[in-house]
């Protein structure tokens, strides 16, 4: 299956394309970016690696190369200033999002490609593509919560001492301020990680607020994350290619689930060569559930602004 990054060369959009090659799944990479050059550079790099890792095509072009695309992954954006949440960036970064989407348009695209963004804000701009494209709702998926998700392992694992691949947790909700995490269901190998010794609600607490800074904290030491990201975005695209479908807390469109309707947010998903397959209602602690509703309203005062 052939993937098209937009934002090829980029941070993200590079280190992404630089995941799928090394996973070898993907049998065709394409990188379009405003800057041709870096685009074909980054291209080029990749392609000079090719002998070692497998036989994908990879190479640069623009929207018209993207017609053929089996998943467009959009990453194009500006990056977040250090002190700025992710919603802040709506009124910088959909004026430019819609020039995206305005020449995917042009495109032609196949009716059954998967629309996968990941620029920011994801959820809002997951609608926005939605609504713009006309395109089918299941078929248009954002990163959501995946890249939280993993961090919010990653760091519980350093907190506990406990391997991070053993860790089971969730963040649900926006990719932004409003991120809600689910204690109720996190585990480590079938251990309860509320009733681990040594880590009480403090702690807890510390490791969230740590999972939920860690993009600005990313920017403030490196300028951005990239790496995470990548093979983040590589672990949706993974199941939709492989057509071995995968429970993840990717954004999509909710039609009714925890009574929220038309709200792009982040939920245990079901993805595979369709796109959404299926959306789960898990029980929530009543915090949890009420921090989740919270979260939506919040979305949804954000997207009022740009209709």
């Amino acid at each position: 299956m052939k993937v098209s990054i937009i934002g090829g060369g980029g941070r993200v959009g590079s280190d992404a394309a630089f995941a799928l090659q090394c996973a070898g799944i993907v049998s065709e990479i394409h990188l379009l970016d405003a800057n041709e050059k870096m685009a074909e550079g980054e291209a080029l790099d990749l392609l000079h690696g090719c002998s070692i890792i497998g036989d994908q095509k990879i190479y640069a072009g623009g929207y018209d190369r993207a017609a053929d695309a089996d998943i467009v992954c959009i990453t194009a954006g500006l990056r977040r200033k250090p002190d700025e949440s992710r919603l802040d960036l709506i009124n910088r970064n959909v004026s430019l999002f819609k020039q995206v989407l305005e020449s995917l348009k042009g495109a032609g695209l196949k009716k059954d490609a998967i629309i996968f963004v990941v620029s920011n804000p994801v959820d809002i701009l997951t609608r926005l593509a939605i609504e713009t494209l006309k395109w089918e709702p299941a078929r248009c998926i954002g990163l959501g919560t995946v890249l939280d998700t993993a961090r919010f392992r990653s760091l519980i694992a350093l907190e506990t001492g406990l391997p991070a691949s053993q860790i089971k947790a969730l963040i649900i909700g926006e990719h932004g301020d409003s991120m809600v995490p689910v204690w109720s269901t996190a585990e480590a190998g079938g251990i309860p990680l509320t009733k681990l010794p040594n880590f009480n609600a403090v702690q807890q607490n510390k490791v969230f607020e740590r999972t939920k800074k860690s993009g600005a904290e990313c920017i403030s030491l490196k300028g951005g994350a990239g790496r995470a990201v990548a093979l983040s975005i590589a672990e949706v695209i993974h199941p939709i290619v492989l057509n071995q479908p995968k429970v993840l807390p990717v954004s999509s469109q909710l039609t009714g689930e925890y009574g929220v309707k038309g709200t792009c947010t982040s939920v245990p998903t079901l993805v595979g060569k369709g796109g959404v397959l299926k959306r789960f209602e898990i029980e929530l602690w009543p915090r949890e559930a009420s921090g989740f509703q919270a979260s939506c309203k919040a979305l949804d005062a954000t997207w009022g602004q740009i209709k």
